[in-house]
């Protein structure tokens, strides 16, 4: 196993120097960033049979400092040590492309599935070589984004590299040339002295265990509950008042939630700004706007979300997280499922009172972040440290569903930003040891364009009701350009921002 090539996301060094203990890799793992902070979440809740006592001595396991691939390695060693095989590890880390894909074998279909709610993928394009002394083998993202070729000669000589021509094999000795297919493996067990196809790897690993009776067992979809009675509209008083809380101007309504509502589409806009940006301006402004997009800091091809549905997704898991080193305990912890984190105002009644209709499986409770007015903007701190031990509170309490909610905003509240009081919350349940005995779910007026669910959601949350940007569409019904409904309009806007969010990911 040898890696030969210039370092990219961090500066050389020795101890940077590839391949690490399991692995080597070429590309860059775009969701570092959420896969380290998913795992530090993960710390408190985590146990193994295998390790015992002994899994403490390993925190921190993973963090800044070093590359993404030494990060990627470090995770895939925890899970062999917690008893995954390799090939099920690297499944486990880079999925293939399954949630969209009609063709897939059943049986493996439901092996990811079950998995999606175990660990986030480590996403973004690699081709990952890996090997524990036994096995040998190599994998390449959903998107295939890396290349990788190989070649087998008749005396039983396996060469797999970037390219082919590495090294000079006569031609007459070759009798298979071939490259490695997006999310597919290629696997060598050297025990068995054989090579072990794609198929046979998952096919093998999909059948040891029922994953589909788990799933059925377990699994709980959003639109499958009964339907709720949603907050009525509120009057055009109330309305203007809370789009003046809020931070709503006509643009927001005229050249953003219209369009939405209309076309189904995230509008497009011409490229530059004319405006101070947010920390320079003289001017209130929320607190998304002083966010901007992180890019992928190697050049890698663009990826459409029309053309490449096959490989995106948006189903969100709201709820607990299962033990990630329990391989065997399948088929008894309930998974609430949502298409997207977009929630309408019914949905969230739904999950609001799920515990009446799943055996009080999920129990939710409503936080509000609003604090009274008197306490001035001196007084956020103060709120959001109290919201913080509520929060804790309630999870200790048993509660695993929060909803942090604006609504009781009025002439005596103000709104903590929903930014703000998520990412708190978000972390503060991490640092406590219960943020995988949670979901967390935003109510908010705020939200209302796709770069403000980006941030909701990169901050922790895992489905956001904008209420406000729901009810001014209900309110702007009249002037629409076009007839629709009420319930068709508020589905072109979830639609519209389900695309953006895609776009941006």
């Amino acid at each position: 196993l040898v890696h030969q090539r210039f370092s990219t996301n961090t500066f050389p060094s020795w101890a940077l120097a590839q391949p690490f203990r399991y692995l080597c890799h070429n590309g860059e793992i775009n969701t570092l960033r959420g896969n380290i902070n998913w795992m530090m979440a993960r710390r408190h809740s985590m146990t193994s049979k295998l390790l015992g006592a002994d899994l403490d001595k390993l925190w921190p396991l993973i963090g800044d400092g070093a590359s993404d691939s030494a990060t990627f390695d470090n995770a895939l060693e925890l899970l062999l040590a917690g008893g995954y095989s390799l090939p099920h590890a690297m499944m486990l880390m880079v999925p293939e492309a399954w949630s969209e894909n009609p063709l897939m074998d059943p049986h493996r279909h439901a092996f990811y599935e079950y998995h999606a709610a175990l660990m986030e993928p480590w996403d973004g394009p690699a081709a990952i070589a890996f090997t524990n002394g036994r096995q040998i083998g190599a994998t390449l993202d959903r998107n295939g984004l890396r290349p990788a070729r190989y070649l087998v000669t008749d005396d039983d000589q396996v060469i797999m590299a970037s390219e082919m021509g590495v090294l000079p094999v006569p031609e007459e000795k070759i009798v298979k040339k071939w490259r490695l297919q997006p999310g597919k493996m290629l696997l060598i067990d050297l025990e068995q002295g054989r090579i072990i196809n794609d198929d046979e790897i998952k096919e093998q690993l999909a059948s040891k265990h029922p994953y589909q009776a788990w799933l059925d067992a377990t699994q709980i979809r959003l639109k499958d509950l009964p339907a709720e009675i949603g907050p009525m509209t509120p009057d055009p008083q109330t309305l203007l008042r809370r789009q003046q809380a809020f931070g709503y101007t006509q643009e927001d309504i005229r050249a953003f939630l219209t369009p939405m509502a209309v076309n189904s589409e995230d509008p497009i806009g011409s490229m530059g700004r004319d405006i101070p940006p947010a920390v320079l301006s003289n001017r209130p402004k929320l607190l998304y706007d002083y966010f901007k997009q992180k890019f992928a800091q190697v050049t890698n091809p663009p990826i459409d979300p029309i053309r490449e549905e096959l490989v995106m997704s948006l189903v969100s898991l709201i709820g607990p997280r299962p033990n990630l080193l329990d391989l065997e305990s399948g088929g008894t912890h309930k998974r609430l499922e949502v298409k997207r984190p977009i929630l309408g105002n019914i949905d969230l009644e739904r999950i609001r009172r799920i515990e009446y209709h799943v055996d009080r499986a999920f129990r939710t409770e409503t936080l509000s972040i609003c604090y009274p007015i008197e306490r001035g903007a001196n007084g956020m701190a103060r709120a959001l440290e109290s919201l913080c031990r509520e929060a804790a509170d309630v999870v200790r309490r048993g509660y695993n569903i929060l909803i942090l909610s604006d609504r009781e905003i009025d002439a005596d509240h103000i709104a903590i930003p929903a930014l703000l009081a998520t990412a708190a919350v978000h972390h503060h349940l991490i640092r406590d040891g219960l943020r995988t005995e949670v979901g967390l779910v935003v109510e908010t007026g705020e939200a209302k364009r796709v770069h403000d669910f980006c941030l909701l959601a990169g901050y922790g949350a895992e489905a956001i009701n904008p209420y406000l940007a729901l009810d001014t569409l209900s309110a702007t019904l009249l002037r629409a350009p076009q007839k629709m409904t009420e319930a068709e309009a508020h589905e072109h806007y979830t639609k519209a921002v389900s695309k953006g969010i895609l776009k941006v990911m």
